[in-house]
């Protein structure tokens, strides 16, 4: 986005403004200052760790698309705080939770199948040009892209690049448009977190089954907490990393069997080494939710998961280049068209099925943002609610690449129209 090099490019030096950062939110929204305390009422925490870093990047003071800093969270960090998170899991708690959580989830895969085309033909209407181009510059193939992405995740958006075959000029337009839509809409659903109660009275919502579960896993924490020693934390990090290590050997294994022995099943994912680094390392955090190991979220295993996890917001925050949408402001018009569709029969299915925000919220992260995200919202409503949105996470990875496959074509023939 910039032709200037950034001010600063060391990602020694970087990595320390955001855990700086971090400290400073942090601090400052736990403080007592009446001011400070009126600012965060209104300004969820977890949006400043997005926001503030992507102020970096707009401003040219660190290069957050050459920065290697999100790839080793998402691929050190992260699988290491989704095993943390779940340690403790109560699964049969979560099956309470019933079927309408996978309803909403589902709705917002609809939305996003559904929203590319419609938002293809609404801006068709009054400025056809921007909807239009051929060969790799069509509009289409890109969008695409941003479906896998909206689904899915990163994994999903790169098959639907090697499927649809997007210029890589137009793919990086639609990767930007991607992240800072994604993440204003985010910014919305945090706002949402404190207004929770009105919105679901407004959608005669039963939250009682939430609540149970926050307040079972709260209470079995509260029974296990202890002072921690520096051998439970060198233990609980033994977990998380030596998770991650077997996480990535097996994903190093899997993904290129499937390749070269079943190559179809790249339509659900299957063929990513990603993919299977989130299903390995939230299947291990699982299995250790039913051994001895789970007691040490009495120590805190899950507080260092969020720490993880808080990094990771912000080296995707990082990524967000502000400036972007003054240089494309059709395509994000279109980008915006789309999310307003995915949210409208998000609100719709959540009226007629009276589901607590907390549904909504996780549904529609669970597609757009993936495992990087979904346990983030999550954790934002409650840290016990983490593994909540993990799961669903998941499910959008494997329903990614097929529901953006299908959003293609029917937005191929609506462009051909």
């Amino acid at each position: 986005m910039h032709e200037t090099e950034a001010l600063i490019t060391n990602d020694a030096i970087v990595l320390g403004i955001l855990m700086l950062i971090l400290a400073a939110v942090f601090k400052t929204s736990s403080s007592d200052n009446k001011i400070l305390k009126g600012f965060y009422s209104v300004v969820p925490m977890l949006l400043l760790c997005y926001f503030i870093p992507s102020l970096l990047t707009t401003f040219n003071i660190v290069d957050g698309e050459n920065s290697n800093l999100y790839f080793v969270a998402s691929r050190y960090l992260l699988p290491a705080c989704l095993v943390l998170l779940t340690l403790s899991v109560d699964l049969r708690e979560i099956a309470k939770l019933g079927w309408k959580p996978i309803a909403m989830f589902l709705a917002g895969t609809i939305g996003v199948i559904i929203g590319g085309p419609l938002a293809i033909l609404v801006t068709s209407v009054f400025a056809p040009d921007l909807v239009g181009g051929a060969g790799p510059e069509a509009v289409w193939r890109g969008m695409a892209t941003v479906a896998g992405s909206w689904i899915g995740g990163g994994a999903n958006q790169a098959a639907m690049y090697e499927i649809f075959g997007p210029s890589d000029s137009l793919y990086s337009v639609m990767i930007t448009i991607d992240v800072i839509v994604a993440e204003v809409w985010m910014a919305f659903l945090l706002i949402g977190i404190g207004k929770q109660d009105a919105i679901n009275r407004f959608f005669r919502a039963d939250s009682s089954a939430v609540d149970r579960l926050r307040d079972k896993m709260e209470t079995f924490s509260k029974s296990i907490t202890r002072v921690p020693t520096t051998t439970d934390f060198m233990i609980i990090l033994g977990i998380g990393f030596a998770a991650t290590a077997i996480a990535h050997a097996g994903a190093d294994q899997i993904a290129p069997w499937i390749q070269a022995n079943a190559p179809g099943l790249q339509k659900f994912s299957l063929t990513s080494g990603f993919f299977w680094l989130i299903v390995i390392a939230t299947t291990i955090g699982v299995l250790l939710s039913f051994s001895p190991l789970r007691t040490y979220e009495g120590a805190g295993a899950s507080k260092i998961g969020t720490i993880f996890i808080f990094v990771l917001v912000a080296t995707i925050g990082m990524k967000m280049d502000i400036r972007a949408i003054g240089e494309y402001p059709g395509l994000f018009m279109v980008g915006a068209i789309w999310m307003v569709i995915h949210i409208v029969i998000l609100i719709a299915v959540g009226y007629v099925i009276r589901a607590p925000y907390f549904f909504l919220a996780i549904g529609s992260k669970a597609n757009i943002g993936g495992a990087a995200s979904a346990p983030v919202l999550a954790a934002a409503f409650h840290p016990a609610l983490a593994p909540v949105g993990v799961l669903l996470a998941v499910l959008g990875y494997v329903l990614g690449t097929y529901g953006a496959w299908l959003c293609g074509l029917i937005m191929q023939a609506v462009s051909a129209g």
